[in-house]
């Protein structure tokens, strides 16, 4: 008769020489901590390769599943990337190789449950992203065909020449206004996730239009700013190339436009006039989650988390002030701790 407490310490210790020999195998600590940061994460957020979105209603959507790939590559875990791609190509991706934006849980657990079918091409670029840094890391050159497909489609789809700027659509449907009332185009800056657009670029037949897409993207963030804070919005109108916050989803400052900041030091662009306003917002006293830049008014509730690892992360790579990150545990949502893991992948970018 086999001893069930010793049994589970057996299995338990198993499971940790096994950890311990994932870690052994890093090369520099940032890998190390990567790695034990997407154990919490897969734990806590994953589920056969479906990253669940905890903090809105367990939906799971392009821009989740983009992170998770990416994460799986930084951590050296081909298990877990492969399973995300899977449940990714085989519930998300449309016939136009984009991918359908959002899943909503439902009992048939497939396609059936896409609740909205239009795209999302900051999850798009992370996912074909993704599927790069795999190609390089593990040698497989299915992952770069697979690349190669999706960004051939959001050259095609969703690069639209505006009066002044090559734009990126935040989706293929929705954000162009009928000419019948012409109110421009509405773009989320944080979509422009460049270290990413600069991958791609190395591999487009089509680099200039991608360099083109990364100096549009900068010159409306440096644009954008809004407010007494003169900060950049979740979502932006650009119209005869004026840009206004009118009809837009969103006015604020808030938890998609947070992420501006790390794009770009991500993309080592150090100018420090991208930075001084996100500085000057950072340094006031239990820093608000979000702002309305039309009102000025601010939330109740300080940033969270994730939002504060990417301020730590930045700040780290701009100037090589002390990192600080938060745990990944249960005590976070989805959104947070893949802000904490992006702010990690971005500070090992930087030193490699």
């Amino acid at each position: 008769m086999v001893d069930g407490g010793r049994g589970w310490r057996f299995i338990r210790l198993v499971g940790l020489f096994g950890l311990l020999g994932i870690l052994a195998s890093c090369s520099n600590p940032e890998e190390r901590e990567i790695q034990e940061a997407f154990q919490a994460y897969k734990a806590l957020f994953i589920d056969n390769g479906r990253i669940i979105d905890t903090g809105s209603g367990d939906v799971s959507h392009s821009e989740g599943q983009g992170y998770g790939l990416l994460f799986a590559v930084a951590a050296n875990d081909r298990t877990a990337f492969d399973s995300i791609w899977m449940w990714t190509h085989t519930v998300l991706q449309r016939d136009d190789k984009l991918f359908h934006w959002r899943y909503r849980p439902c009992e048939s657990k497939n396609k059936q449950c896409i609740d909205d079918p239009n795209n999302a091409s900051d999850g798009d670029l992370l996912i074909a992203w993704a599927l790069l840094r795999a190609a390089d890391k593990w040698g497989d050159k299915s992952y770069r065909h697979d690349a190669q497909v999706i960004i051939t489609a959001i050259e095609e789809k969703l690069f639209i020449e505006t009066e002044a700027f090559l734009v990126l659509l935040p989706g293929e449907f929705g954000f162009k206004s009928e000419e019948s009332n012409d109110e421009g185009i509405q773009l989320n800056l944080s979509y422009w996730v460049f270290p990413a657009i600069d991958a791609i670029t190395e591999v487009s037949s089509r680099a200039l239009r991608w360099k083109a897409l990364h100096r549009s993207g900068t010159a409306l963030i440096y644009k954008a700013r809004f407010s007494k804070h003169k900060l950049p919005p979740d979502w932006l109108r650009v119209n005869e190339g004026a840009l206004s916050l009118t009809n837009t989803v969103s006015q604020e400052y808030g938890f998609n436009a947070c992420r501006i900041p790390l794009h770009l030091a991500w993309a080592g662009i150090d100018d420090a006039a991208f930075y001084s306003d996100f500085e000057r917002w950072w340094d006031i006293e239990n820093t608000p989650a979000t702002v309305n830049l039309l009102t000025n008014e601010i939330a109740e509730y300080a940033m969270t988390p994730g939002m504060k690892a990417v301020e730590s992360a930045v700040k780290h790579i701009i100037d090589g002030s002390p990192l600080s990150l938060p745990a990944i545990d249960r005590n976070m949502d989805y959104y947070s701790a893949s802000l904490t893991l992006l702010s990690m992948v971005a500070v090992m970018d930087a030193k490699s």
